[in-house]
């Protein structure tokens, strides 16, 4: 940034900022440093970092905090709400939306194998210490965590800007439970045996630099994770009815008598 001078000396900061979010340098929700610290960083006066950021909070990129501080924007994180709210009442959605994850996780394992640097694989690498820690530890909400973030640092290493945006928005909504619960898989001991054994074979194929192996592993982690949601939600389903066989669905008369 140095030598950044005269009346484009705010879009240039700008655009350095812009750069940084649109890489995954700067995430989705990240707070930036303090307006003094990060003028130093960027070798601008503050005065000129302000108008950079002004620019950047106008297109929607940054936002500004009561306190003063400012928040890269949620972006890519979500679909519109009313659709957001659509697609996750339908069971049907959650087949199409692994069904495009295997796809996706499969270009993105591919190319991380061919050109994940070293950097990239030390993330990778922590993150499937991660994964084995949780898994020791039989702790359902870590295992499930740590399984999204070593996806997410493949989408990282696939060095794809595109794919990493928008698989990261998936990931996001992956998170909050927005198409299926995540931990659900988890609370079976079996299925969690099978999923660390699938992203040891996704983790040991990138860090082989073999794109074949990674890609074939991440798809048929995807259409595993498929065919046990189909089966967990079908054992709910079934449930629900048993369930609803005791009482008479709550508006038969012999609902009152059952034994409390």
């Amino acid at each position: 940034m140095d030598g950044i001078k005269g009346s484009s000396a705010a879009e240039s900061t700008a655009r350095h900022i812009e750069d940084l979010i649109l890489e995954g340098s700067l995430r989705p929700g990240e707070p930036l440093l303090p307006e003094r610290e990060m003028a130093v960083r960027l070798n601008v006066s503050r005065p000129t970092l302000r108008q950079g950021m002004k620019i950047l909070e106008d297109r929607g990129l940054l936002v500004a905090e009561a306190g003063g501080g400012r928040v890269v924007a949620p972006l890519a994180t979500s679909i519109t709400d009313p659709l957001l709210e659509l697609m996750s009442s339908r069971a049907e959605v959650v087949g199409d939306y692994l069904e495009l994850r295997a796809t996706m996780e499969r270009l993105a394992a591919s190319l991380a194998a061919t050109r994940a640097n070293d950097v990239d694989r030390q993330t990778l690498q922590s993150c499937m210490a991660r994964i084995d820690a949780a898994h020791e530890m039989a702790d359902p909400h870590d295992e499930a965590d740590a399984d999204v973030d070593l996806h997410v640092a493949i989408y990282e290493a696939s060095h794809n800007i595109v794919l990493l945006q928008i698989m990261r928005a998936l990931s996001g909504m992956l998170r909050k439970g927005v198409f299926h619960n995540r931990e659900k898989l988890y609370a079976r001991a079996e299925v969690r045996e099978v999923l660390r054994e699938q992203h040891r074979a996704i983790f040991d194929a990138i860090m082989a630099h073999d794109p074949v192996a990674a890609g074939q592993a991440s798809e048929d982690h995807m259409s595993y994770t498929r065919r046990v949601m189909t089966e967990i939600a079908a054992a709910e389903a079934r449930l629900e009815i048993s369930l609803r066989r005791i009482d008479g669905g709550n508006i038969s008369s012999r609902a009152r008598a059952r034994p409390t």
